[in-house]
């Protein structure tokens, strides 16, 4: 069942674009500097059915793409929350969207706040829900160190999991200060989330090799 929420996510993205089309400006923005100003903009066309399309063909990757890893039964053993992290993937994706041609149609919503705080709840759920999956090459902390040995693997998402929780949050308070202020804070919690498990992957492999288990 969980499988198919992607494809409300789309369709609810495409509903959208085909309800509000004939009201968008031509030509629209297409993107927004870290003010929440719009500096670069194109044709309505491309600003209701650019982020759709994008949308179709990930979804598309992101089920084709477990078939081919060698680890495939690994997915299949979390496969419910493989099918969630898509899902949250395509929410994220209808949140930017549906607000960026809201925000050519008049409303009073800045684009750089909302994209801020979306990212920070998609990593806070990412970060609860990463320490489920098992060892593959699709989807996770994928270093050459997680992915060589799977007591590594474990404690490595499950630390990492603390640290996009923590960023994630720390995000979704920034979101809501001073643009400047929001990205200073922000970017460097998100890097830190993203640099902390690989530090950690590559300490663990080596105390591994180091002091192997016994019995």
């Amino acid at each position: 069942m969980r499988r198919w929420f992607p494809i409300v996510f789309i369709l609810a993205s495409l509903g959208f674009s085909l309800a509000v089309y004939s009201r968008l400006p031509d030509p629209m923005p297409l993107h927004w500097g870290i003010d929440g100003r719009p500096d670069r903009f194109g044709s309505k066309l491309q600003g209701a059915f650019f982020a759709p399309a994008i949308m179709i063909a990930l979804l598309a990757f992101m089920q084709w793409i477990p078939s081919r890893d060698p680890r495939a039964a690994n997915i299949a053993k979390f496969r419910d929350t493989y099918d969630v992290i898509v899902g949250a993937m395509m929410a994220f994706l209808t949140v930017v969207h549906v607000v960026a041609l809201g925000t050519s149609l008049g409303w009073d919503l800045n684009m750089s706040t909302t994209v801020l705080a979306s990212v920070g709840i998609l990593f806070v759920l990412l970060g609860n829900l990463l320490p489920r999956a098992r060892s593959n090459f699709v989807l996770g902390i994928r270093t050459p160190w997680t992915l060589s040995s799977d007591a590594v693997w474990t404690r490595v998402h499950r630390v990492g999991g603390y640290a996009m929780v923590a960023a994630g949050l720390i995000t979704v308070v920034a979101a809501f200060l001073q643009p400047t202020l929001s990205f200073a804070i922000a970017l460097p919690s998100l890097l830190i989330a993203a640099l902390v498990p690989l530090v950690y992957s590559y300490v663990l492999y080596m105390r591994e090799q180091r002091d192997p288990p016994t019995g």
